[in-house]
């Protein structure tokens, strides 16, 4: 099984992109500065060069490892140390691939595990620190539906773009 770089470029588009559409003042953005107690002299006090820079770096490694929690094939990957040409590779190893080898590797698959990751790794970490945070529930739940329907598109991205 190979790495599908450019899945991997586009998925990491995919938290820009939606960012700049989920937190636009048209959809999100007014709720979500009211509640952050983010002002636009605040927006404007950042280098957003840097900001996107390191955020697309940031996304880089999410697309990266959305692989894992998308694609089945990489534990059976896992499971013989991550290199099927290493020697000492079972047969049974290869049989297994070809019989298995590209099942569940759809968009559709990849959108639903996705979106478990969203519901079930996104919302427990940011709800706790919104508890903590002393953030509003509001607050909370626009941010964990951003993440939930980016790791949703990214995921469907990296498992079907085979």
């Amino acid at each position: 099984m190979e790495f599908n770089f450019l899945a991997i470029f586009v998925a990491s588009l995919v938290p820009l992109i939606l960012g700049f559409l989920w937190y636009n003042p048209a959809v999100f953005g007014k709720a979500w500065m009211k509640e952050s107690g983010m002002t636009e002299e605040k927006m404007k006090g950042g280098n957003m060069g840097v900001i996107f820079g390191v955020s697309f770096l940031l996304s880089l490694l999410l697309a990266f490892f959305t692989q894992v929690f998308t694609i089945h094939q990489f534990g059976a990957l896992g499971m013989i140390g991550g290199d099927p040409t290493v020697e000492g590779v079972l047969p049974s190893f290869q049989a297994f691939m070809d019989d298995y080898g590209t099942n569940f590797r759809t968009f559709k698959h990849g959108a639903f595990h996705g979106f478990l990751t969203g519901l079930f790794f996104v919302l427990p970490i940011l709800a706790i620190n919104g508890l903590f945070e002393r953030n509003s529930w509001k607050h909370t739940f626009i941010n964990v539906g951003y993440w939930t329907l980016t790791l949703t598109i990214m995921g469907a991205i990296v498992c079907g773009w085979v």
